[in-house]
């Protein structure tokens, strides 16, 4: 055999070689990488911008991708598969910076490569920044520039809100487009064609999977498409094949599989914010189930209880008020029975106060704190009414306390004097609600200013 035969023979070995290791590789990947579209017609969900049509298909389909885009929404919901779709599609140079990782330093290198390119060979320069929101201030500002001028094209990739990560500058110079959880259906589509194909899913496998074990898992998924499809990995791969070598997969694997649904929550996501406004305004518009389903959702992602229960002595004052001045005594209540008993018993506490403080009659009139403060502040120091002054030091030289009527030596408790100081006399910052035991309230204060608008009068008729 010559020795170019025998090269020949060699190289062939070393191709077939590697293209087993290649397929070894390929198939050791998780499900969820292997089944990760190459293209926009296997995409799943987010039609309401990618369906047919729609913009940024157009764009990426005619690869006229010419302005930056920020990918925003929760794990799992296709933000990377997409900046893939288009790095396969596009004739544009594509590169990838992850932010956990790349500094300035790789920002400028990105850059430099990317101008070299387009004066060289006239190819733009696609630049996909995973997690874009770890970017700091600096390093944001320093694809600014680059953007600005169209050296690269940014695709910034995050599951943050963007108006809150993003610099304003990167962020009115690109397109922003919310990614959204996917459907149920959206994810049992993605779970019948892992199961089908033949190259990089279970196609090849003999597998029977219940419709109630798919729709589990679809369900429990809470639209996140990697954690559907690595519970269906774990699934399959976790039963042993039965006589016939089929894989048999009910619900009971199922659930199994994918044993609690994870919620999208971090305490300083979007999510955390939304939840508990949304808590917040159930309580105070008197919706109890409501209450309780948020109140549920915090607790089991994983919120600070004690977090929660502050949040209710704030609000049993700011939004009951003296309506039902017990409310505030409940939620204290409740944020000590937490302090003394604990999670996850005090869910229970916790409940009772929520529910209560939902059902309890509503004011607000503590906010007129509000008012006062904001007086205080544009009037400065106002002097204290002489009257009101402390008389036990210094009565007899500036007379401090003359003229002061103690209320108790009066009927009901009560006799008409000036409270306020002078420049704020008229100022009125307690208004009372009608509902519940302030609606008592209210008649009584509604008396007394009556009753001090006569002795108002009376002295402005007496001065002309």
């Amino acid at each position: 055999m010559s020795n170019k035969q025998l090269t020949g023979r060699k190289a062939a070995a070393r191709d077939l070689f590697e293209a087993a290791r290649d397929e070894e590789r390929k198939h050791a990947q998780p499900l969820a990488a292997r089944m990760r579209p190459h293209a926009l017609d296997e995409f799943e969900g987010q039609e309401e911008i990618l369906g047919s049509g729609k913009l940024l298909r157009r764009a990426i389909e005619s690869d006229k991708l010419f302005s930056s885009i920020i990918l925003w929404g929760p794990p799992g919901v296709g933000k990377t598969t997409l900046a893939m779709i288009i790095a396969n599609k596009t004739a544009s140079h594509f590169e990838t910076l992850s932010a956990v990782l790349a500094g300035v330093a790789d920002i400028r290198r990105v850059v430099e490569e990317a101008r070299e390119r387009f004066n060289l060979y006239g190819q733009r320069t696609i630049l996909l920044v995973d997690e874009i929101h770890r970017f700091n201030k600096a390093q944001q500002d320093a694809l600014l520039p680059h953007v600005e001028n169209g050296t690269i094209v940014l695709i910034g990739a995050t599951t943050e809100n963007p108006y809150f990560e993003v610099n304003s500058a990167l962020l009115s110079r690109s397109r922003v487009f919310h990614f959204v959880p996917l459907s149920k259906q959206a994810t049992l589509g993605l779970l019948r064609r892992a199961l089908r194909d033949e190259e990089r899913g279970y196609g090849a496998r003999k597998i029977e999977i219940t419709d109630d074990a798919l729709n589990h898992l679809a369900e429990v998924a809470g639209g996140d498409a990697r954690s559907a499809l690595n519970a269906l990995e774990l699934a399959v791969e976790s039963t042993l094949p039965d006589a016939t070598g089929t894989t048999r997969v009910n619900l009971e694997v199922a659930q199994e599989s994918i044993q609690k649904r994870v919620l999208r929550y971090d305490k300083s996501s979007d999510e955390h914010y939304d939840t508990i406004s949304a808590f917040i305004k159930s309580m105070r518009g008197s919706d109890p189930d409501a209450a309780l389903y948020y109140l549920a959702k915090m607790l089991y992602a994983g919120e600070d209880p004690e977090f929660i229960a502050r949040r209710m002595v704030i609000f049993a004052s700011e939004d009951v008020g003296n309506a039902d001045p017990q409310a505030l005594v409940v939620a204290v209540a409740a944020a000590h029975a937490l302090q003394f008993v604990g999670i996850p018993e005090a869910q229970l506490n916790l409940a009772q106060a929520a529910i209560y403080l939902a059902t309890a009659p509503k004011s607000n009139s503590t906010l007129g704190i509000g008012a006062a403060i904001s007086d205080v502040e544009r009037l400065g120091n106002l002097d204290v009414p002489n009257h009101l002054k402390d008389s036990s030091r210094d009565a007899r030289a500036l007379g401090h306390g003359k003229g002061y009527k103690y209320p108790h030596d009066f009927e009901n408790h009560f006799v008409v004097q000036q409270y306020l100081p002078d420049d704020v006399r008229e100022k009125i910052y307690y208004k009372p609600g009608e509902l519940g035991y302030e609606k008592q309230i209210a008649e009584r204060v509604r008396e007394w200013r009556e009753k001090m608008e006569k002795r108002e009068t009376s002295n402005v008729k007496r001065e002309t």
